[in-house]
């Protein structure tokens, strides 16, 4: 075995890893919304990430990159910040207060489908027959799955709090990476990712001051090791370590070989979630999980063309 497919395996276990993390990140969101107010919690796991990759960030280049930023850069970063730290994680803690954390996973799916309909509208990015099947085998696996085997409920508006509260979840990384598209091109993603994880939680904190209080720390504080655990896992895990693996994984295997992995999220969020928590497998996601990850699959191959 070559020295250079060596690496390549190790780049695909960490992608692997990375599918884990996010997955796990599941479970571990469930747990911190039991025992902490929302925003708090997710201010919490924002604030450790934060700092974890300003760390990260002066280690490769002593904030050079964050200095030589222009205004319009500032103001992309600004808006990812807003949208997928801030909105996300106010729609993702809320969530999973009314729902199961492998049942709730299932949206990851939604995520890359309506990103590539809002791109072909918006910047006229071209659309396959493949790609076509692709979006709607994973929008319908995932509403089926989320929708406990009934997606015209949401046309029917005979849904919960909760699942509208993980639309919002796509809404918000959907604006978040269309943002990106079209206005942090250029930027190091390892300088756009800190950016935008420090803007949201300044704006988590904030939040969390007008709307929790310090009753809402004092409850954070005071919340079980299981709690804080999980916390930390998601902002060392799920948000420093596992985007540092898909950046290798970006810059080795190209993005599309990448992202490809992210079809396994919700496998591995369900077995976890089940595992972990004792959450029961409903009959919609076994049906609806694999009917969005061939979805994913075959969108993702669809780009290659």
């Amino acid at each position: 075995m070559t020295q250079q497919s060596s690496s390549h395996i190790g780049i695909h276990l960490r992608l692997i890893g990375m599918a884990i993390l996010w997955g796990t990140s599941w479970a571990w969101g469930r747990v911190v919304a039991q025992h902490m107010p929302p925003i708090t919690g997710s201010t919490y796991r924002f604030i450790i990430a934060s700092l974890s990759l300003l760390i990260w960030l002066y280690s490769v280049d002593r904030f050079k990159s964050i200095r030589d930023l222009t205004a319009k850069q500032w103001l992309g970063l600004i808006g990812t910040g807003a949208t997928g730290i801030f909105a996300y994680s106010l729609f993702f803690m809320t969530a999973l207060q009314w729902l199961p954390a492998g049942k709730a996973s299932a949206v990851i799916a939604l995520n890359p489908a309506f990103t590539l309909l809002l791109a072909a509208w918006l910047f006229k990015e071209k659309l396959n027959l493949q790609i076509l099947l692709g979006i709607g085998l994973a929008i319908f696996g995932s509403l089926y799955a989320i929708s406990q085997g009934n997606p015209l409920k949401f046309l029917s508006g005979n849904v919960g709090l909760g699942e509208y509260l993980l639309l919002g979840c796509v809404l918000s990384w959907v604006s978040y990476t269309l943002i990106g598209r079209a206005v942090i091109g250029g930027i190091p993603a390892l300088t756009a990712t800190t950016v935008g994880t420090c803007v949201g939680a300044i704006l988590l904190f904030i939040t969390s001051i007008f709307v929790d209080g310090a009753e809402g720390w004092q409850r954070a504080i005071h919340a079980p090791f299981v709690a804080h655990f999980s916390a930390i896992g998601m902002a060392l895990g799920a948000t420093t370590l596992a985007f540092s693996w898909f950046f290798n994984g970006v810059k080795t295997l190209g993005a599309g070989n990448a992202a490809a992995y992210i079809a396994l999220v919700p496998v591995f969020g369900i077995l976890i979630s089940a595992l972990w928590l004792g959450e029961p497998l409903h009959s919609s996601l076994i049906i609806g999980v694999p009917l969005a990850i061939t979805g994913m699959m075959i969108m993702n191959k669809g780009q290659k063309k």
